[in-house]
């Protein structure tokens, strides 16, 4: 069975509007379709995702579609920028109706995101991509997801600066370094949970 991957796009721009976060996102998808993984993106911003903490919130919410897709994937890859030095609103309000997976035990006591591999990465023009990947892979391991080792890919520019991700003529070495491994840890721990999964409690 070929391995799936979702890209999440927390960035606060709707589409057709430019987004670093997009471009750097792209780039681990496509490590990962280099090695036969099926990849799609999801822009947040262009989906009516209500407030709260459970699967659906009622009429008019996207989430429920969004989380479909999450669960269908072996790998979950989330994108933010940094506001403010921390994630974007749209990120959190992903993980907060992630959330819902407590809910969602299984008979034989596994969450449907066990089993699951998730990244992150992050793009933003001050000093916090650290501090932003902490965050979300605290969340993101509490609700079931497995972390890979040297799992965060990101680019900050110069503190105050005006340049974006985006303005940048070519990835710079080191950031495609980690996109690279980025890809590779989680195709791989992917791979090998998806042939042998967490034993039920």
């Amino acid at each position: 069975m070929s391995l799936k991957a979702v890209g999440l796009n927390c960035t606060l721009k709707a589409s057709p509007s430019p987004s670093s976060t997009q471009k750097l996102l792209d780039e681990v998808l496509d490590a990962l379709k280099g090695r036969g993984v099926e990849t799609t993106s999801i822009r947040l911003a262009d989906h009516d995702i209500k407030p709260g903490v459970t699967a659906d919130e009622g009429e008019g919410d996207a989430w429920p579609d969004i989380r479909r897709q999450i669960y269908d994937a072996h790998i979950l890859i989330v994108g933010t920028p940094i506001w403010m030095g921390q994630p974007s609103s749209v990120v959190k309000r992903a993980m907060e109706r992630l959330d819902a997976v407590f809910d969602e035990a299984q008979d034989d006591g596994r969450y449907p995101t066990y089993g699951k591999v998730a990244g992150v990465v992050v793009v933003g023009n001050e000093d916090g991509a650290h501090h932003v990947s902490a965050e979300l892979y605290q969340a993101l391991a509490d609700v079931g997801f497995t972390i890979p080792a040297g799992s965060s890919a990101y680019w900050v520019g110069e503190a105050m600066g005006s340049k974006n991700y985006i303005d940048l003529p070519k990835t710079p070495e080191k950031v495609n370094e980690t996109v690279q491994t980025l890809a590779r840890h989680c195709f791989h721990l992917a791979g090998l949970l998806d042939r042998h999964p967490y034993p039920a409690p």
